[in-house]
């Protein structure tokens, strides 16, 4: 299993971009048989919900709200995911998980989130 640690979040104007990092942490192995790196969301009183994910290979999928908007993007060899994030809206406002899921095994893990505040 794999430790993650988020940053970028902040105070950000509508319109404005961020970056967000997920650097992960753990054996050599289990860095690189992370099949699938992934940004959730989750606002206030909402449930959390899938931004957008990459897989080992570099396939990308985006939610609805945020395509052309986001990008992900990955060092595999790091086991670093990043968000650029550009035209933000205040719905945009969450906290932003990282998750991954292993290659053999299909564990999960999580971050501990960055949030992420889109106002004037």
């Amino acid at each position: 299993q794999v430790q993650l640690v988020e940053s970028g979040g902040g105070l950000v104007q509508p319109g404005g971009s961020l970056r967000l990092s997920c650097a992960a942490s753990g054996s050599s192995f289990s860095i690189k048989t992370i099949e699938t790196m992934a940004w959730y969301r989750q606002a206030p009183g909402k449930q959390r919900e899938l931004v957008a994910a990459i897989s080992s290979g570099g396939a990308t999928n985006y939610a609805t709200s945020v395509k052309g908007r986001f990008t992900i993007s990955r060092d595999g060899a790091k086991g670093t995911l990043y968000l650029q994030m550009n035209s933000l809206k205040p719905e945009d406002t969450a906290t932003y998980y990282c998750n991954t899921k292993a290659l053999i095994t299909g564990v999960q893990s999580w971050g501990q989130g960055t949030l992420v505040t889109v106002s004037e």
